[in-house]
Parts: C-alpha cells; structure tokens; sequence
C-alpha cells in the first residue's frame, strides 16, 4: 500500500496566525477564548467565542479580501503556509509538480455563512442592487478549496466533504484516498470555519449546546470536568501537504510524518446525539487501526473529539476503551479544544496536526481547565504537558459531527525526516 507522509503544516486559529505559534501556545496551555466585543454579543446568551488570533483580511489584498469569505481568507493563508512549508512556491507554477497530478481537499460544515448573513441585511436595509456580485462565489462551502485550487494549480481533483463537525478529518481521509488510489501524488488538505456571528451563536445557545460560561471565557472549555457545562465555538483554519512517501523523497521534502490510515462510519442514532453507547465511534477506530496495519498496543496518544459537553465527553472515553480494549491503558488522551473551542468543520484538521506534531516532538498537550475530573473514566486523561517515549510511536485523532458522522485517523511518526 502507498505511504503517505505530511510534508507541510499551516495554521491561522484561535492561538497564533501560523503553525508554529499554534503548536507553541498548544504546548503552553493557552487558552484562545475570550469575551466578544462586537456590539452586537452582548444581546446574546454566550457571549465569548475562540475568535481567530489576527484578522485575515490584513494578511489579504484589500480588494481580494473584500471577495472572499472569512472562511476563504483564513484557508488562503493556512493554505499558503503549508505549500511554502512543503517547499514549493505559492500561487506560481512549481515545475517539479505535474498540475495533473495535484488535488485539494478542504472541507468546511457550514461554509460562507457570514457572507449569506451579511449580504441578506444588506438587501433588507440597503435594497435589491446593493447586494455585491460576489456573494455566490463568497458562500459556497466550496470556495475555500476552489481558492486554494487556483493558486496551486490542482488539475487532479478540487473537493469539498460537508459532514459537520467532523468534515476536515473526512477531507484527509479522502486525500488519503486520492493518493493511495493513484489519482493524485500530492493533495492540500485540511479544513476551514468561520461562523462566530449572532445567529449560529444563538441558535447554538438555543439548543444548549454552547457554555454559557460568560464570566470565565477562558476556563469554560473543560472537556471531563465534572463542570463542563458545553462546548466553546471556535474558528480557523488548518492545511496540510500530503504526499506519497515516494513523491515525497523524490523532492527531497522534509517529513513530519505518517498519515497511516483513516475509519469512517455512521451512528445511525440521532442528528445531534451521539449513540450513548459509542459503537459507532469504536467502529471508526477499529477501522483505522485496521487499514493502517496497526494493532491496538502500537497507539500510545488520542487527540479526542472532546467538546466539553456532558454526554459527548463520557461517550467517547467509552469507546475508546471499547476500539482499543486493554492497550487503553497505556494510552494518553488529551483534548485540545480545551485550548482551541470547537473549529466545527476545521476541528478535525487543527487535530489532526496536533496529533501529528505529538508524536514528532514527543510532547502531548494538556487537556487544560481541569478542576473536577470525571470519575470512574476508562482512559487516562492528560491534565498536564506529557512526553512520549523514543521508538516508533502511532496515535489516534478522533472528529465525531451532527448526522451520526464519525472519523478516525491514525498517524505514526515513521518516516519522519530525522
């Protein structure tokens, strides 16, 4: 089977506008939530959220930036980062790649939604011809990746998979796919979100979904603290390189390491609940350890889906104990979204990097505000900065999305440019 390696990483999120800022503050237990001050967030329920740490447009040309969504912007940069990081030029034609041999993969959950929003109070208050032309191409959930597309010149392939929380873990899969299948030798995936605004905060809030925690923004993602109250909304975006191992060495490209194989599967339960008993997640699991060729007693680390909601977090805990029986007791399990919010469709790719840089450093972040842990829980959660032991490691990234959606990916440290 085909070796796939990462061999770039680009991050704009809630803590720091590059990867490495991301992965430092990761390490740092920084918290990147914190109180709204648009005018508009005092009316509401929650009135905090993970905002991104800068403003994209500023990194964006003025009228370019007018064009795109914030999703798109944040996806441009990250983008960018991660092609320059992988040693190839941005936005220009890299001729030791073969355009048709170069595909996109990036997902977002609900896509331009802050350009719908805006562009219908624009037509309310302003009137029908104020309405820019640009909103179409603004919205679309495939606008990130069509982009991102342009600039690295993909002729083998732009996609877009739309499954909630759990759509970027999806779109690496799939990219995983592409070049295991031979349509592709090298896939910019990752995924993008942008939806901090009044009514997806609301309508979060409404449901009960949301921590209402709004005197202690920072504390209040706490995921397996018996006072988790719910989740953080968060926004950013994450890419990655993707290469065959091959490809990859042919450039002479530095390798962060192994994306070994991926799980998916269904809940058939609930739109919005996970299947209390986790069988579906396990599923996930068991299938990625399966097409990675990796046993139970080789995962060491769990970078959980981990939302701080009160069901979710007991949930997956259980089927992690259930996908890995015993060897669970030599994993660690950490959530970041203890630091980051939940990124909604980029949650996954923001995991995915964090579990791929676990096992390059060896370090694996804190599960941050813990007060209370959960008791009774079948795995061990890290409530401090934790250290991996030498050898050939391998970890799991979970992402878990309303509509029963869930997705498993297993990443190992071999192949990492030494």
């Amino acid at each position: 089977m085909t070796t796939v390696v990462i061999t770039g990483f680009g991050a704009y999120t809630p803590l720091g506008e590059t990867a490495p800022a991301t992965w430092q503050a990761m390490l740092d237990g920084v918290s990147g939530a914190h109180t709204l001050t648009q005018p508009w967030a005092a009316e509401l329920p929650v009135t905090f959220a993970a905002s991104a740490a800068g403003d994209p447009a500023s990194h964006l040309d003025r009228v370019q930036a007018r064009r795109l969504d914030r999703s798109t912007q944040m996806a441009l940069i990250s983008g960018k980062e991660a092609w320059e990081d992988a040693g190839l030029v941005f936005g220009e034609k890299n001729d030791s790649l073969d355009e048709d041999r170069i595909a996109v993969s990036v997902a977002s959950g609900i896509g331009g939604l802050n350009s719908l929003l805006d562009q219908w109070d624009i037509q309310k208050e302003k009137g029908l011809r104020r309405v820019s032309p640009f909103t179409i191409p603004m919205l679309i959930s495939n606008a990130p990746a069509a982009n991102l597309g342009l600039k690295v010149n993909a002729r083998a392939g732009i996609h877009t998979p739309v499954s909630a929380c759990a759509s970027s873990n999806e779109a690496i899969s799939l990219a995983i796919d592409m070049i295991r299948l031979g349509r592709a030798d090298i896939v910019l995936a990752g995924g993008t979100e942008a939806v901090i605004h009044p009514l997806p905060i609301n309508a979060f809030a409404q449901m009960q979904a949301l921590s209402r925690r709004n005197d202690s923004p920072e504390t209040a993602s706490r995921p397996w603290d018996t006072d988790r109250n719910g989740f953080v909304m968060g926004e950013g975006s994450v890419c990655m390189v993707l290469e065959s191992l091959e490809h990859a060495q042919a450039r002479g490209a530095k390798i962060y390491g192994t994306l070994a194989g991926a799980g998916i599967s269904a809940d058939n339960h609930d739109i919005v609940e996970p299947d209390p008993d986790g069988r579906g997640q396990a599923s996930a699991m068991v299938r990625a350890l399966k097409e990675a060729d990796v046993q139970p007693a080789d995962i060491r680390h769990v970078n959980a889906h981990g939302t701080s909601t009160p069901k979710g977090d007991v949930t997956e805990a259980g089927s992690i104990r259930t996908a890995l029986g015993t060897a669970a007791d030599d994993v660690i399990v950490t959530s970041t979204k203890s630091m980051t919010g939940h990124l909604l469709g980029g949650a996954g790719a923001i995991e995915t990097f964090a579990t791929v840089m676990a096992l390059n450093t060896r370090q694996i972040p804190a599960t941050i505000n813990i007060e209370n842990l959960e008791p009774g829980l079948p795995v061990e959660i890290a409530t401090t900065l934790r250290e991996l032991p030498e050898g050939d490691l391998a970890a799991l990234n979970n992402s878990f999305g309303f509509g029963g959606h869930n997705v498993a990916i297993v990443a190992t440290n071999q192949n990492q440019s030494r």
